[in-house]
């Protein structure tokens, strides 16, 4: 039985909608900054159908680059997972790092062109209040807004900035036929003087006399004009975002990048004329676009250019932060951040890195200000040592693919990618000598720094274990599955000693019908334990509390055991547990109280990262099965790995005691394999027909998305009356102590039912 909760993108419209944005918005302010230089030199007659033509060839190769790409990486780690597959962990840090700071400077581009194009028509944002323009505040606030949508979820991102996406491909589709009626269809020439050394005198904007040559300009232009390839990356980096097997969702997002960076690269060859005949870029008060915008179109058609132009501007900021929100899941994966900047949040994306690139754009417009030619000087610089090294990663895979089986068509795609990446390697150079002291510098600062973090997670996450494999091996019978599960005779004792913290709280006194429901079918023991500093309560109240709480368990074999400690701390719950050899901990934790959103720092989070033994976690709500479970339906999340099939010998105790059901659940996310999701359906049968053997009664689920989101959603929807855990997955051990995963510790925040974490023994 599927459960329908996957919100991901079904076609490349909706892609194209969700992530064009940036891409789309690219022509309303790459020409401002390119036309000012060449108009300055007064070269423009000559160098700009070169430059224009040379951008579009570059779109063109690069984006045949990139359809393989989308083939091949589909996690979302795009160009980032390619380079670390073809040269190793050191490309991805490298990639993965510019590719954080390009996606921020381009929700900085995005943002400071957005509140431009309001300053055209109303000039009075560019006033200053405490030494601040207004539009300043006005940006801030629309990043803050914009953040909060993302963080909605890529069907709320679609639904809310689609139609500006729509509609700006509208307008640059209407200014292309504006164009055509009014001016006749006319493409720029390529004259080749532009790429001569001939030397041009020419008086700069700063009023100073200024010598180069026709090339230098031609090139100088070229850098300029490239911040519009950016959005080539976030198509490969959206690809997790479809739903469909992994040819689906690459056929998807590189039919999105086509209707995007085609729509570019048409409006740059037949609309890039006019503005250059029709606009004024020295005219520091209203950008180039909209001058063409005015002479183009009627003035109403105009001024709703404008209002398309801001919507679709915060379109490009949106996407972007969609780049890193799945650039995020990606590293996540491949052990490069913590569990927690790839958590999902409840609408399955990534939300910290959205607000903290919030924070960090917000401190830029305040300290830099929302001038988009503030940050175009560093905006095409990351992008293209990003596309080189993914066009040298895909040659040399291209190059590896020929050598096993040589093909015509291989080896012309090999030769586009070779020349693709010599163009991107080239436009790296251009851009870095062109933009070196006009911040460029700044990547041979911050690059390293992210470097740093990512081998820091890298080392202490170690590398990420290779499910797959161990798959193939158990499937193809030259493994087995771990012992807790291809052992039938491996079960874990009874529960025979229960450890139950208390502070003297209504709360806590919640798990007591679990505790004596479990006590009384294995006849344990139940130790309880009274933590807290209770200066105002004499020794032998807290002894006669104690005993009124044992009141209510004994009998039927039940014995009590009575402990009072003065500190209530994780450490204190551990020790006991060892002394006393529990076999089980029952801790009940917040509802959905201001005292439960502080979970994460709450004495049970933090018990359950120390201890070794298994903790029955219970989160008491309005309804009757978060307090209660009858062992009946029992949901086990399994994701392939050995670590987490410890739960089984739970699973087999619980199940041959109680007669329940047992729910086996993985979701199909968080791997590069084609056949995935056929291998881990094939494990999860072989597991139940193990367990089936036994006579436990098991359904097995293989569907969703959001590992978290879909064991409570699976949860909810089965009518599971206990979750069962292991402390971590594929997540790894952290030192010194149990790495509680991001997935575990979302359940734990959320869980509709109790909730069994089993610990891992510490290596």
């Amino acid at each position: 039985m599927a459960v329908a909760i996957s919100r991901k993108l079904s076609n490349s419209v909706e892609g194209a909608l969700a992530g064009g944005g940036d891409p789309a918005t690219s022509p309303l302010y790459v020409f401002g900054p390119f036309l000012k230089l060449i108009v300055v030199a007064g070269v423009a007659q000559v160098t700009f159908g070169a430059t224009v033509w040379l951008a579009v060839f570059t779109v063109i190769m690069v984006s045949a680059m990139y359809r393989q790409v989308m083939r091949w990486v589909t996690d979302g780690s795009g160009g980032s997972g390619l380079s670390e597959e073809e040269f190793g962990s050191w490309a991805v840090k490298i990639n993965a790092g510019i590719t954080v700071i390009e996606y921020t400077l381009t929700f900085l581009v995005s943002m400071a062109a957005l509140v431009t194009f309001i300053a055209d028509r109303f000039m009075v944002l560019n006033d200053s209040v405490a030494g601040f323009q207004y539009r300043v505040f006005l940006a801030i606030a629309l990043s803050l807004f914009t953040c909060w949508l993302v963080n909605l979820g890529p069907k709320v991102s679609a639904r809310a900035f689609g139609p500006a996406t729509a509609a700006v491909l509208l307008l640059l589709w209407g200014m292309v036929g504006a164009t055509i009626y009014q001016t006749g269809f006319h493409l720029p020439t390529i004259d080749w003087q532009a790429f001569s050394l001939t030397q041009v005198q020419f008086l700069s904007a700063e009023g100073g006399i200024e010598s180069s040559s026709y090339l230098n300009l031609t090139l100088g232009g070229y850098a300029r004009i490239l911040a519009l390839m950016t959005g080539v990356e976030i198509f490969a980096n959206l690809v997790a975002a479809y739903d469909g097997d992994r040819r689906a969702r690459s056929r998807k997002a590189f039919g999105s990048l086509l209707m995007i960076m085609g729509t570019t690269a048409i409006t740059m060859l037949i609309v890039g004329p006019a503005i250059l005949a029709h606009s004024d870029p020295l005219n520091t008060h209203v950008s180039v676009f909209t001058q063409t915008m005015d002479y183009l179109l009627p003035p109403w058609m105009s001024y709703a250019g404008t209002l398309i132009g801001v919507a679709v501007l915060l379109s490009a900021c949106a996407a972007a932060a969609q780049g890193v929100q799945n650039l995020a899941l990606g590293l996540r994966y491949r052990h490069y951040v913590s569990a927690r900047m790839g958590q999902r949040n409840r609408h399955d994306v990534a939300a910290s890195p959205v607000w903290m690139m919030a924070a960090v754009s917000g401190a830029c417009f305040l300290l830099f200000g929302t001038h988009e030619e503030t940050y175009l000087a560093l905006y095409a610089a990351g992008v293209f040592i990003l596309l080189s090294m993914t066009g040298w990663a895909a040659s040399k895979r291209l190059l590896r693919e020929l050598r096993v089986a040589f093909s015509k068509v291989k080896f012309a795609m090999f030769m586009g990618t070779v020349i693709a990446a010599l163009l991107t390697s080239f436009a790296t150079a251009i851009i870095f000598e062109e933009r070196f002291f006009a911040g460029a510098w700044s990547y041979l600062v911050l690059t390293p720094i992210f470097y740093a973090i990512f081998s820091y997670y890298r080392h202490h996450l170690g590398a990420p274990p290779s499910v797959e494999d161990r798959l193939g091996l158990i499937l193809s019978g030259h493994a087995f599955m771990s012992q807790t599960v291809y052992r039938p005779t491996l079960a874990r004792k009874p529960f025979t000693r229960l450890l139950v913290p208390l502070n003297g709280s209504a709360l806590a006194e919640q798990s007591l019908p679990m505790i004596r429901s479990l006590a009384r079918r294995y006849q344990a023991r139940v130790e309880l334990l009274m933590m807290g500093d209770h200066e105002d309560r004499e020794e032998a109240e807290q002894q006669q509390y104690l005993a009124s709480i044992g009141d209510l368990l004994v009998g039927e074999g039940v014995t009590i055991g009575c402990a009072v400690r003065s500190d209530a701390s994780a450490a204190v719950v551990d020790t006991y547990a060892e002394e006393v050899r529990a076999d089980l901990i029952v801790m009940t934790t917040g509802d959905d109280s201001v005292a439960g959103k502080l979970f994460a720092a709450s004495l049970v989070h933090k018990v359950v990262k120390k201890t070794l033994v298994p903790t029955l976690v219970i989160r008491p709500s309005q309804h009757w099965r978060s307090r209660h479970s009858r062992f009946a339906r029992i949901l086990v999340a399994l994701d392939g790995s050995e670590e987490a099939e410890a739960v089984v010998p739970y699973i087999r105790m619980l199940s041959h005691q109680f007669g329940g059901e047992v729910l086996l659940l993985s979701v199909p996310e968080g791997s590069e394999s084609e056949a995935y999701g056929e291998t881990i359906q094939r494990y999860l049968d072989d597991a139940a027909t193990l367990l089936r053997q036994e006579g436990i009664a098991v359904s097995v689920f293989f569907t969703g998305s959001g590992p978290a989101r879909t064991i409570l959603a699976v949860a909810e929807e089965e009518k599971a009356d206990l979750i069962m855990m292991a402390s971590h997955g594929r997540g790894g051990v952290s030192r010194p102590t149990i790495h509680l995963g991001s997935v575990t510790e979302k359940v734990m925040k959320e869980t509709p039912c109790p909730l069994l974490i089993v610990p891992l023994t510490r290596s």
